[in-house]
């Protein structure tokens, strides 16, 4: 696929905050040395009880781009967040969606390198530094019917600078409009986890979706980790681990929905998060409390899972 020259000033950066002013001052400073900047930057504010309003309000001046700032009445969680902040893009006409996190910084030419493939792709993920300066490796693939990420699929690039994907990461994702208006928004029922994977995993159904060779971001926040050698596992909290559980049940219907359901292979995927949850217990927080979020996630999921008047979220525009 060929398009058109990437323009600079069609892209909009969303970025989804909590909480969390010092980290998205440093995400704010990061996008005024950007050479390009994008058409527009939107801040979504999750109900902040801190000073992130007045935080928002010093980058105005200077910052060199335009600044759409929402402030929510409650916490949406990330999914609700990021589903306000497309919406917010989408309507304001931008032609590419580039979303993230306040936990990171982009680096200055991030947005020219994203722009060079978009004239070949309409889902595309960058590379990120870790907060250390380390390569960050990301689960690109998912076992499909499973509804989990691959661990270990392979992080080297050939010379074609690009990898296929079929699964998301908010924390970075760079989406044409098209696509949005097919797929609509993220689904802010998640509220938090798998509403990136399974968004992605929708945008892998309708065009294709790369993973490049390309660093554009850099971590700003340091987590306890759990250092297996090849990979890394992070710490959580008990938060996640209620939803990492609960919303199963929504891939569950999703799947469903485009007629790839497996209830064996998606059990068997259910099992191995429920395991892999234990074993961060374990060896990284060195704790075995918290289990009981699990089994609370996994009941309330069911519900979720026997409710047949579910539907997903519906298309922007007809395909």
């Amino acid at each position: 696929m060929t398009g058109s020259a990437f323009d600079p000033s069609t892209a909009s950066i969303v970025i989804v905050t909590y909480n969390r002013s010092h980290l998205l001052s440093g995400l704010l400073t990061s996008i005024r040395t950007m050479d390009p900047k994008p058409g527009r930057v939107v801040i979504i504010d999750n109900a902040s009880s801190d000073d992130t309003t007045e935080v928002v309000d010093s980058f105005r001046p200077g910052i060199g781009t335009e600044i759409v700032y929402r402030r929510l009445e409650t916490n949406t969680g990330g999914s609700g967040g990021f589903s306000e902040g497309m919406r917010t893009a989408y309507e304001l006409g931008s032609e590419w969606i580039w979303m993230m996190d306040d936990d990171v910084e982009v680096l200055p030419d991030g947005l020219a390198k994203m722009g060079r493939w978009s004239r070949r792709f309409k889902s595309i993920q960058g590379r990120r530094y870790d907060y250390d300066g380390s390569e960050f490796y990301w689960q690109y693939r998912i076992a499909d019917r499973m509804g989990i990420p691959i661990p270990f699929a392979p992080s080297k690039f050939d010379s074609s600078g690009f990898k296929e994907m079929n699964s998301g990461c908010f924390e970075g994702m760079f989406i044409h409009r098209s696509i949005v208006a097919q797929i609509g928004l993220p689904d802010p029922r998640f509220f938090i986890y798998w509403d990136d994977q399974m968004y992605g995993w929708l945008a892998s159904r309708l065009t294709t979706a790369v993973i490049v060779d390309e660093f554009v971001l850099r971590r700003t926040r340091e987590i306890k980790q759990w250092d297996m050698g090849i990979r890394h596992m992070n710490a959580s909290s008990n938060a996640y681990r209620y939803y990492i559980m609960r919303n199963r049940a929504f891939i569950k219907n999703y799947y469903r929905v485009h007629g790839v359901y497996n209830p064996v292979l998606f059990g068997l995927g259910t099992s191995a998060t429920f395991a892999k949850e234990l074993i961060r217990l374990l060896f990284v927080e060195r704790t075995v409390r918290g289990t009981s979020n699990l089994f609370r996630g996994l009941r309330d999921g069911g519900r979720i899972g026997r409710d047949r008047t579910w539907q997903p979220m519906p298309a922007l525009e007809a395909r």
